[in-house]
């Protein structure tokens, strides 16, 4: 009996096959394991040695150094190069932390700086006096003024910058809630409701949105 190869139909004598068979494959060889432990433990390390180095060029006391976390150390570092693309070096800005603490002590607020997009550029260290956090404190709740407000108020906030920011020099007032501590709501019911003033200036020039800040006392 003539047998037919299913594939090709060709006679094929018993046991055979026109289709390759397949050879026997050696046996992979298997990976050596690697721990990613050591590597994840040397990135930490890495990032600690950075982080330690920027702490150290914070213009803040030792304590306060100290007691900084990963995110209030970024926070703070982007609030001073913010400042220094509005203030440079070899500028004069009219506020900064070179005010004194007796001055800040003899104002009825606090200071606030904003770039043109709301970023927050400068707060005085007297802001626990009003809202019983400090400024690092005030910085974790977010990068812009639209972090450390409360309530609805948004956008009646962003409408009023809005309108100072078309003409600039030109005064605007508005009341907002903003964020304060536990301790500050649990004494005082809630949080405080705070008058900004302040106006929109040209730090350089020629005026364009990265050399002009909001100039607001709280």
């Amino acid at each position: 009996m003539t047998i037919f190869c299913s594939h090709c139909h060709r006679p094929l004598q018993a046991e055979m096959s026109c289709l390759p068979r397949r050879g026997k494959q050696a046996p992979s060889a298997s990976k050596p394991f690697r721990s990613t432990k050591s590597a994840s433990k040397a990135r930490r390390d890495q990032i600690n040695v950075e982080l330690q180095a920027l702490r150290s060029l914070l213009p803040i006391s030792a304590r306060e150094k100290e007691r900084l976390s990963y995110l209030h150390t970024m926070a703070l570092v982007c609030l001073r190069m913010r400042g220094a693309q509005l203030f440079p070096p070899d500028s004069a800005p009219p506020v900064g932390p070179a005010l004194g603490t007796e001055l800040l002590s003899l104002l009825p607020g606090f200071l606030l700086v904003l770039s043109a997009n709301g970023k927050l550029v400068y707060i005085s260290e007297n802001v626990d006096q009003v809202l019983g956090l400090s400024m690092v404190e005030l910085l974790a709740q977010g990068d812009t003024v639209f972090d450390i407000l409360a309530g609805r108020t948004h956008e009646d906030v962003r409408k009023k910058l809005l309108l100072a920011q078309e003409q600039p020099g030109k005064e605007v007032m508005f009341v907002s809630e903003m964020r304060t501590s536990k301790a500050f709501r649990l004494q005082h019911g809630g949080n405080q409701a705070v008058a900004v003033r302040g106006r929109f200036m040209a730090l350089r020039w020629p005026a364009s949105p990265s050399t002009t800040a909001f100039l607001a006392l709280c």
